[in-house]
């Protein structure tokens, strides 16, 4: 039997050998399909104050705008990831690609609001898409000696669009306006679409069937439970849509999990959870991801409206977070061969409750000083928790499912935001209503951006400083999320033996041979 094993995994190793010689070079192509996600994600943010001007989008559209992306994106990885798994990751890469670089053409077309909602849900269709297969194709393609590195230079990434998306949508958007925003990601996408077909080799693994019925219910429930909480601050909680639709949404969602119970082929393998490590970094995840989802939503709007800065100079501003997250995002992977992750997730976050508390304690005097001082500790913080919590997470997939892992890592994360984006944004909403002279015209209570709008300077400097209160409450919840999540890291995982380098790779989902 031990000969039988050895002689296996020695095939396997062969074949790996065989397989990835490129394998750098792919991972370099995973990590320019996540840029032009997060490149997107992170300029929208910056263009919030300009679709609010020129398109008129109240606070519960510009919520609607960032969540119609999210809930379908959401939505749909779960099944995308099934999907790449039966017929071909590197195919869905590229049309996850296409799809996406084709709907941001069309955002520059929106005259009204609810032209951009309908973009962003087709952008979150072609995100669904592509998403998945960046994950999926890395924990296949490098093992247990490399696996670290490899996510560590793929969550680095997600820095490197920081940096890049604010500083160029800064510009793009002092010299032409909003929509260029959208029209940045075609060319970045059209790159990675051409690198992916002349370096990526397809790869397969054991596929799932489609689960529809698990797809409507958990799409229908999230979108609910979202439009509860948007309308909740405007409409109250006995208004009957708002009833309705809290209703659908624990109808939905509680179907949704007896559904996956039973189901012979469940778009989400609920057993996944009895693994400690892998429920334990997946809710450490949701609730990271609440707490600070809703930040930029924040920060971009204090640093043009309170502070006064153009949208180049608000992009700027935000270096700094984004070096220091990138630098102790390498920091972090270096400490993950020496300390736990548990330790390091537990260290990181607490790190993080720290600079919210800093952010907490702002006043629309403080400037631009007190600002960084928060956002660097949170970029200290980010950077150590974030390998650790990921490699935790994709350490415990089978890799036999490697893109519904892949898909379920995005969905945790994707769900806090969503939430963090949803609740936290009306509840802000809520605040900053409530804070404002009761006398104060209905546009300036609405939104700071209608206080500013108006050119009152006592009025602006009242929707200033109650603008500052919801933000210190805001952060407040930060603080609170994360120390949630500090005791949930140290309560629920536990360390796992390293195994030697190069081991590994023979639990890997085996290529189908089909050349790149």
């Amino acid at each position: 039997m031990r000969v039988e094993s050895n002689t296996v995994r020695s095939e396997s190793n062969d074949v790996r050998d065989e397989r990835d010689p490129r394998r750098w070079w792919i991972l370099g192509v995973l990590c320019l399909s996540l840029l032009v996600l997060v490149v997107d994600n992170t300029v929208l943010n910056l263009a919030i104050p300009s679709l609010m001007t020129d398109l008129g989008a109240s606070p519960a559209d510009i919520q609607w705008i960032l969540d119609a992306y999210i809930l379908v994106f959401a939505g749909l990885l779960l099944t995308a990831g099934s999907l790449s798994d039966r017929y071909g990751r590197r195919r869905f890469l590229i049309i996850g690609l296409v799809l996406f670089g084709g709907a941001s053409a069309l955002a520059p077309l929106a005259a009204e609001p609810w032209h951009l909602i309908a973009v962003r849900a087709l952008m979150g269709v072609g995100g669904s898409i592509l998403m998945p297969s960046t994950l999926s194709i890395l924990i296949t393609v490098f093992d247990e000696g490399e696996r670290r590195k490899a996510i560590a230079a793929w969550s680095a990434v997600a820095m490197v669009g920081v940096i890049a998306g604010p500083t160029l949508g800064g510009f793009l958007l002092d010299h032409y306006g909003w929509s260029s925003v959208f029209l940045i990601n075609v060319p970045v996408a059209l790159v990675a679409v051409v690198a992916a077909v002349l370096l990526m080799p397809e790869s397969r693994g054991p596929g799932r069937r489609l689960d529809p019925l698990g797809v409507l219910l958990s799409v229908t429930g999230m979108s609910a439970l979202v439009f509860v909480v948007i309308s909740v601050p405007a409409d109250g909680w006995t208004a009957p849509s708002v009833l309705a639709a809290a209703a659908l949404a624990v109808l939905a969602l509680g179907a949704f999990v007896i559904w996956e119970r039973r189901a012979e082929h469940p778009m989400l393998p609920l057993e996944l959870f009895r693994d400690r490590n892998f429920s334990g970094a997946s809710f450490s995840i949701v609730l990271l991801s609440f707490g600070t989802g809703a930040l930029l939503l924040m920060l971009t709007q204090y640093l043009q409206f309170v502070l006064g800065y153009d949208p180049m100079k608000a992009g700027l501003a935000l270096l700094p977070y984004a070096v220091a997250a990138a630098l102790f995002n390498a920091v972090g992977a270096g400490l993950g061969q020496k300390v736990s992750n548990r330790t390091l997730m537990a260290a990181g976050l607490g790190v993080m409750a720290l600079s919210f508390g800093v952010l907490a304690f702002m006043t629309a005097e403080s400037g631009y000083g007190m600002l960084i001082t928060g956002l660097l500790i949170m970029g200290v913080g980010g950077g150590l928790a974030g390998p650790a919590a990921y490699t935790t997470l994709m350490g415990a997939v089978p890799p036999a499912h490697a893109g519904v892992g892949s898909a379920l890592n995005d969905t945790v994360q994707q769900v806090g935001m969503a939430l963090s984006v949803a609740v936290l944004g009306s509840v802000l909403a809520g605040v900053y209503t409530s804070s404002m002279p009761a006398d104060a015209p209905a546009a300036a209570r609405d939104s700071i951006a209608g206080a500013h709008r108006l050119g009152d300077p006592a009025l602006v400097a009242a929707a200033d400083e109650s603008f500052v209160s919801a933000m210190s409450f805001g952060s407040w919840v930060g603080v609170a999320f994360c120390l949630a999540a500090v005791v949930l890291a140290l309560a629920v995982i536990r360390p796992v033996p390293k195994p030697p380098a190069g081991q590994g790779a023979e639990q890997a989902a085996e290529p189908s041979g089909i050349p790149g």
